[in-house]
């Protein structure tokens, strides 16, 4: 990756208009090109070299029409992500790395474990940071994906002012198909709002830095509430016949333990007395399970807005920990 000068950009995006795209001349691009000279005095001419790069990808929108946690129960889920080879390569990135987590536990109150998880879910610890170029992933998404529209297009802008902020070259960037970025796949809006630069060197760079990523994960777990020391998610069993009703589709804990054990629920470890907690009910290989989430596992689905996402990154985060204290 390319950090380039201003002019260095200007050059780059040059030499890139000249290749046929699908965005030269859009509609769509032309009024985002206005928005973004009037509100942010982005450089006319920059943008319009971008926009006459940037490409439409089918297999963008193909690929976000079926993304695996509407698509999969948790039973098929879970096979994706705990597996003995990302155990293994998550401890061999925990040990590689075990100065830097150890300082992110520190400065943010982020387990290590968790941040591993995070990056082991992402991008199975940087293998799997995304083959297309950002700009082309937004634009498809932001002019040409009616469900969510307004939100890749909202990351576009975001994109270009990191790109300007950070002095990357715009057309050079790569990430996945809905355009999430580096080891630790942020969206634009992330990586403006809580990427940093954890080594000192001068410049965030979460796509070759793995002690930036670090660092960045963690503090996007701790702005968003992240609690030191408490519990994530616990095993319940139910019984009687109202257990159904404590079962709840919202990814907030808004219920108490006591309205939970009024419908049969036992957590098998019991929460806070005034704790919030939700409760959960899973499709898995061998039929129903029932858990009882607490705050910090609403914090994981800050992160991708799915209880199958947190679950199994909390499952692997709990791999991760056994298999770090066995090696010590």
């Amino acid at each position: 990756m390319r950090r380039l000068p201003v002019l260095g950009i200007s050059l780059c995006l040059a030499a890139g208009g000249a290749l046929a795209a699908d965005y030269s001349g859009s509609p769509q691009a032309l009024a985002l090109i206005e928005e973004m000279v009037e509100e942010h005095q982005y450089d006319r001419e920059t943008l319009q070299r971008v926009f006459d790069s940037a490409e439409r990808k089918q297999p963008i929108l193909d690929a976000i029409a079926r993304p695996a946690e509407r698509t999969k129960t948790w039973g098929e889920y879970r096979k994706i992500f705990l597996t003995p080879a990302r155990t293994e390569a998550g401890l061999a990135f925990w040990q590689q790395h075990a100065e830097a987590l150890s300082r992110a536990e520190r400065e943010y109150g982020v387990p290590a474990q968790i941040i591993v998880a995070i990056i082991g879910v992402e991008t199975f610890y940087g293998k799997h940071k995304g083959r297309f170029r950002v700009v082309d992933a937004l634009s498809t998404l932001g002019f040409d994906y009616e469900p969510r529209q307004s939100f890749f297009r909202k990351q576009l802008k975001e994109f270009l002012l990191l790109s300007r902020e950070q002095r990357f070259d715009p057309l050079e960037l790569t990430g996945s198909y809905a355009g999430a970025m580096g080891f630790p796949q942020f969206i634009p809006s992330s990586f403006r709002a809580y990427a940093v630069d954890f080594d000192g060197d001068g410049q965030i760079d979460i796509w070759n830095n793995p002690v930036d990523a670090i660092g960045s994960v963690a503090n996007y777990f701790r702005r968003h509430g992240w609690q030191q020391g408490a519990p994530v998610v616990t095993r319940a069993r139910v019984s009687g016949s109202r257990y159904a009703d404590g079962v709840s589709d919202k990814l907030k804990p808004a219920q108490t333990l006591e309205q939970l054990e009024a419908l049969g629920w036992e957590p098998l470890q019991a929460p806070a007395a005034d704790a919030s907690v939700r409760g959960i009910r899973l499709q898995g290989e061998r039929g129903s399970e029932f858990w009882v989430g607490m705050h910090n596992f609403y914090v994981i689905t800050r992160y991708n807005h799915s209880t199958l996402y947190a679950m199994a990154a909390y499952q692997l985060s709990e791999e991760l920990k056994d298999a770090q204290a066995k090696a010590l």
